[in-house]
């Protein structure tokens, strides 16, 4: 019998009352990614909306426990969800990401007056919004103003970092854009997270059991030419076919690691196999900071999708546990006071 996704809505008390956890509402949820990151953390989910039926199934079956929630954000009320410490998101890149056309207000897929109308309803003590590194672009300056002047209007300091997920473990050059507001009377509690003082592990380090995981008598040889980091992991495109890791130009990248970026492959290379291998979804996974444990629901085009679009949870972890002292700090400080 199918999961009727949108009756898994709990009531907002069960979540929010009675805990000393710091809880989050996530919009855009995804597969799992930035809210796997919040968790290790230390912050409860009070609910996680996604609009995408896939996703949400990926979420139910990671952790059913969760309050996920399949919604239009546009169409979302958050009033229900007043009380929650904090709102995150990875709302979609396609308006500013500069493999598309570059819309930003005028793209119908554009979510930022959905997330400030919920911001405005909610009231948390803090806000994070991640996305691509395009919406830092000189034509995005006035929107950025425009929103960080609605977010000022309702009382938070806004600020914009570019930061990549190489500085967090994460195996992988994936810039991204994180957006912080947090309430003004906290402001001097919040600091950025700080690149670790360690590189990550090469694609190489990173995969090699994988890559033997069948026997494949090169993978030894294999994980040494892949001596680098991974190129940024795209999410393919919903007017296409089959998943890839990209043009031709990311095609390249991942070519000089050895890898065929053509297409993904079901499993592991075999005993025999000659040629650059192909990645599988679980591979792509790992390169973006899933744990091994986490499974994707959906057929191969539909999981790795799931898995290109995230935001790397050891790079959403670092951001957490920026706002978890914040929000921590300012608590008792309120206490002592």
């Amino acid at each position: 019998m199918p999961i009727q996704l949108e009756l898994l809505e709990r009531p907002c008390a069960a979540n929010l009352d009675g805990k000393d956890m710091l809880t989050t509402l996530e919009l855009c949820a995804g597969a799992g990614g930035q809210a796997l990151g919040y968790e290790q953390a230390g912050f409860a989910h009070a609910g996680l909306v996604e609009i995408d039926k896939h996703a949400c199934a990926t979420l139910l079956l990671n952790r059913p426990q969760w309050n996920v929630m399949r919604r239009d954000l546009a169409e979302f009320d958050g009033r229900g969800y007043r009380g929650a410490d904090l709102v995150t998101g990875g709302l979609p890149c396609p308006p500013f990401s500069v493999a598309g056309k570059q819309l930003g207000k005028n793209d119908e897929r554009n979510l930022f007056p959905a997330a400030i109308r919920l911001v405005d309803e909610i009231r948390p003590r803090a806000v994070m919004i991640e996305n691509v590194r395009g919406i830092l672009d000189a034509v995005f300056e006035d929107y950025r103003n425009h929103v960080g002047k609605e977010l000022a209007k309702l009382g938070y300091e806004p600020g914009w970092r570019l930061m990549n997920a190489s500085d967090f473990g994460v195996p992988q050059l994936r810039p991204r854009v994180v957006f912080v507001a947090v309430r003004k009377d906290l402001t001097e509690h919040f600091k950025w997270p700080v690149p670790m003082e360690l590189p990550p592990k090469t694609v190489g380090e990173t995969l090699f059991d994988l890559m033997a995981a069948n026997g494949w008598k090169g993978a030894r040889k294999w994980a040494k030419s892949a001596d680098e980091i991974a190129p940024t992991i795209v999410g393919g495109s919903h007017k296409h076919g089959g998943p890839d890791l990209g043009p031709t130009r990311a095609r390249k990248a991942w070519a000089a690691l050895s890898v065929d970026g053509l297409g993904i492959a079901n499993d592991a290379p075999g005993p025999e196999t000659v040629g650059m291998p192909r990645l599988t979804v679980r591979m792509v996974a790992r390169l973006q900071g899933f744990p091994d444990d986490w499974q994707f629901s959906g057929g191969k085009t539909q999981s790795y999708r799931q898995v290109g679009n995230a935001f790397p949870p050891p790079f959403a972890r670092a951001v957490a546990e920026r706002l978890m002292e914040c929000l921590s700090a300012s608590r008792i400080a309120r206490k002592v006071g």
